[in-house]
């Protein structure tokens, strides 16, 4: 998941520490959040939402690009299966 959390927090020029205090986690879950190591819960998407006063869909992103679509395979016909 891309997020713009990194440049949001630079924007109010908050240390990643403060972030995390501010939402009561740690830095570390700060930097892997992003980083994009980790996804966020959705009480936590909200939390940070509500701080940045944003909608979590501003923030947070699915990947540019969607998963291949998974289709099952098709034989041809043949007529060697008619009697």
């Amino acid at each position: 998941m891309l997020n713009s959390l990194k440049e949001l927090r630079r924007s109010k020029g908050w240390s990643q520490g403060e972030l995390a205090s501010q939402l009561d986690v740690s830095r570390q879950t700060v930097h892997a959040l992003e980083s994009g190591k980790y996804d966020p819960s959705l009480p936590l998407a909200f939390a940070i939402a509500r701080l940045f006063e944003l909608a979590i869909e501003q923030i947070f992103r699915p990947e540019a690009e969607p998963a291949p679509e998974i289709r099952p395979q098709v034989r041809p016909f043949s007529r060697d299966f008619i009697d």
